[in-house]
C-alpha cells in the first residue's frame, strides 16, 4: 500500500517566521517515516515556494530543513516537488499572517487538498483579536475590556481616548502571533509609540486592559467532537510573555499541568471548548484564558488556530501530560485533517432545479 505522502509547509512571510522553523523541525521529527512520505515545502520571507527531496532516515531532518531554508544550499531544492506523487495532505504550520489567517486555507481549499488544522472561516477569525474578541462576547464569554483602532484612526483615538484608558494597557497588531509588536503601555506618555509599533505590522490594533493575573492555556483537538488537555500555565521571567520571554530565553516557568482546584479544572476547559466551537475551529487549536488575581475571574484572551510546535511549545506539551506524546499527536492531526475533507467532499456542489409540475 502507497504510504500517504504528507506535504509538511513552513516559512512564510510573517513576522513569525522563525518559529515556524522551529515548529516544522518538531513536526518533521514527529511524522512516521514508515507510515508517510514527507515533503517539506518552504515558503521564504519574499513569497517563494521551494520544495525539497528529504532523506528518508535523517537524524535532524527538521535541522536539515531548516538550514536549507537559510542558506539555500543544505538541500535539493527545486522549484516543484522532485516527483510526480500527489500530496495526500498539506501540514501548514506557517504561523501568523500569510498562513494562519485563512489564505493558505483557501489555497488548499481550491486544490482540494486536505489540511492540518482549522478551515478558512475559523482561521481567518481566530486570526483578528478584534473580530475574535466581538464574537466571543456575542456568545457570552468572558472577554477583558479592549478598544480597536485602525491606522487612518490613529490620531483621532489617540486625542480622544488617550488620557481616559485604564492603564497599564497591553496595545497589539490586530493579525499577529507570539507577541510580535506587542507593548505593555503605563501612561498615556507611552501609547502613541506602542501604536505605532504595532501599526508596522497590521493596518489595526488592538488596546486591552491590563489585567494582574495568572496565564492558563488550554490545547484542543478535534472536529466535531473535540477534547481538550489539562490546563497549563505560564509564569513569565519578564514582565509579560513578550517573544523573548516565548523563543528566545529559557527563564520563564511553564507548569504542566497548572495548579487549579478540580472546579475549575472543569471550568477551563469548558470555557476553553466554548470557545473552540465558538469560532468554528477544527483540527487543533490553543486557548489562551487569564485568571484573574482577586476576583478569581476567567477571561478568554485568544485563540491560535496553527500554535507553536517548538521544543518548548505548550500545544505538544500539554497533550503530552494529557497522555498523547509528539507522534500520536501528529498522525491524530492529520487523521483529522483526512476525515473533515472526505466530510466536505460528500456536500453537493452542483443543483439542478426540479422540472416544472414536478
Amino acid at each position: 500500500m502507497r504510504k500517504l505522502r504528507v506535504g509538511v509547509l513552513f516559512g512564510g512571510r510573517s513576522g513569525e517566521h522563525e518559529v515556524s522553523l522551529r515548529s516544522a523541525e518538531f513536526i518533521l521529527r514527529a511524522l512516521d517515516r514508515d507510515k508517510y512520505d514527507v515533503l517539506p515545502i518552504a515558503v521564504t520571507k519574499d513569497g517563494k515556494w521551494l520544495a525539497a527531496r528529504e532523506p528518508a532516515r535523517s537524524p535532524d531532518p527538521g535541522g536539515e530543513v531548516r538550514e536549507a531554508l537559510e542558506s539555500g544550499s543544505a538541500l535539493d531544492w527545486a522549484g516543484e516537488p522532485s516527483d510526480d506523487a500527489p500530496v495526500d495532505v498539506v501540514f501548514p504550520i506557517v504561523h501568523g499572517t500569510y498562513g494562519e489567517d485563512g489564505t493558505v486555507q483557501g489555497f488548499l481549499e481550491l486544490a482540494d487538498v486536505p489540511y492540518v488544522g482549522a478551515g478558512v472561516l475559523g482561521s481567518a477569525v481566530a486570526m483578528d483579536k478584534d473580530v475574535t474578541k466581538r464574537l466571543l462576547r456575542d456568545a457570552g464569554l468572558p472577554i477583558v475590556d479592549y478598544w480597536s483602532v485602525r491606522a487612518f484612526e490613529l490620531e483621532r483615538f489617540h486625542q480622544s481616548l488617550a488620557d481616559t484608558l485604564p492603564y497599564p494597557v497591553f496595545v497589539k497588531p490586530a493579525n499577529l502571533g507570539s507577541s510580535v509588536g506587542v507593548s505593555k503601555v503605563a501612561s498615556a506618555g507611552g501609547l502613541r509609540a506602542a501604536l505605532a509599533t504595532a501599526l508596522e505590522y497590521d493596518r489595526k490594533a488592538v488596546v486591552e486592559r491590563g489585567v494582574q493575573a495568572r496565564e492558563i492555556e488550554l490545547s484542543v483537538l478535534g472536529n466535531d467532537d473535540p477534547i481538550v488537555s489539562v490546563p497549563g500555565e505560564v509564569r513569565p521571567a519578564r514582565d509579560f510573555y513578550d517573544y523573548q520571554a516565548k523563543y528566545v530565553t529559557d527563564d520563564s516557568e511553564l507548569i504542566v499541568p497548572a495548579v487549579l482546584e478540580d472546579a475549575r479544572v472543569s471550568e477551563a476547559q469548558a470555557m476553553a471548548l466554548a470557545a473552540f466551537k465558538t469560532l468554528e475551529c477544527s483540527g487543533m487549536a490553543r486557548v489562551d484564558l487569564f485568571l484573574e488575581n482577586g476576583t478569581g475571574k476567567f477571561y478568554v484572551n485568544e485563540i491560535n488556530t496553527l500554535p507553536g510546535f517548538t521544543s518548548i511549545s505548550q500545544y505538544p506539551r500539554l497533550w503530552e501530560a494529557s497522555g498523547i506524546g509528539g507522534v500520536q499527536l501528529v498522525d491524530r492531526l492529520i487523521e483529522l485533517a483526512v476525515e473533515r475533507h472526505a466530510d466536505r467532499s460528500r456536500r453537493r456542489t452542483s443543483y439542478a432545479p426540479p422540472p416544472p409540475g414536478a
